[in-house]
């Protein structure tokens, strides 16, 4: 099927921002903060490695599964039925919102991550002004915000996580997202690859594991954002900590800001590959 003029336009959004992925360049401290997580990691027995990076993987994995079997994902889900009803009565399962425009499904997924981009903002900033327990929940809780937030852009997309193949994608989306900025255009190399050479999208034949070395620097980031608030806590005006508010909302916005940017990109493009009519 031929893509609209708007589609080409889209497409070709999506094309200039990949170029922006791979042509980036990190300065010297990315690289030394780099080598600084890799030494510090390699002094660890391999075998107390590969079991906390084996942890991660299934921590990701329930919290996937847990966040896509709540109430709240299934009333999430029944909104965009909703809000796709609007362009098309007809609409009755995610599979149809494959047949509304690239505009209107647009539309639909920037409330989602609107939506998302707040809740960040305001977890941030309760973690910021809250007890030691509310920093604490701090990084559960942008997992969750953020594993959402990719989930519902699927759905908005037409796309059901629940499979297997679907659910280790949109993991690995989360993953790529989630990485210094250096290091995404190799998975997304990755995901380009594979939406090439699979024709079937229900069981999952490439690399499972997520977690290693190089996606420890955004939990160790925020645990550099906890100490910033920790630190600025006491500091308050009229016994408000404006500053440690303004350090959480801040960072916790820019990750789910950059989480769901990449995530928008990438079911972007799936839908417009699948409506050219190339072999997924």
């Amino acid at each position: 099927m031929t893509l609209s003029e708007r589609e080409k336009r889209v497409l070709a959004e999506i094309q200039e921002w990949e170029t922006k992925l791979y042509s980036y360049e990190p300065n010297d401290f990315e690289l030394t903060y780099e080598r600084y997580i890799e030494k510090s990691f390699s002094l660890l027995p391999e075998k107390v490695q590969a079991q906390f990076f084996s942890t991660l993987d299934n921590w990701l994995f329930h919290l996937h599964a847990l966040i896509q079997g709540s109430q709240m994902q299934m009333d999430a889900r029944e909104r965009i039925l909703t809000a796709g009803r609007v362009f098309n009565p007809e609409i009755e399962s995610i599979e149809d919102l494959k047949h509304l425009r690239i505009d209107q499904l647009q539309y639909i997924a920037d409330q989602q991550i609107a939506r998302h981009r707040l809740y960040s903002f305001a977890q941030g900033g309760m973690a910021g002004a809250g007890s030691s327990l509310m920093l604490g929940a701090d990084i559960p809780a942008m997992a969750v915000i953020n594993l959402r937030v990719v989930q519902l852009i699927a759905m908005t997309y037409g796309i059901e996580v629940n499979t297997p193949y679907e659910m280790m994608t949109s993991l690995k989306v989360f993953h790529a997202a989630t990485l210094p900025s250096r290091m995404q255009s190799r998975i997304w190399d990755e995901l380009m690859r594979e939406l090439q050479s699979q024709e079937e999208y229900y069981f999952y034949e490439g690399k499972e594991e997520l977690a290693d070395v190089t996606w420890i620097e955004q939990p160790a980031k925020q645990l550099l954002k906890g100490l910033a608030i920790l630190i600025f806590r006491n500091r308050t005006i009229q016994g408000i900590p404006f500053i440690s508010m303004a350090i959480g909302a801040s960072a916790n916005y820019q990750l789910t800001r950059k989480v769901s940017e990449f995530a928008h990109k990438y079911y972007q493009y799936r839908y417009l590959h699948k409506k050219a009519g190339k072999n997924q």
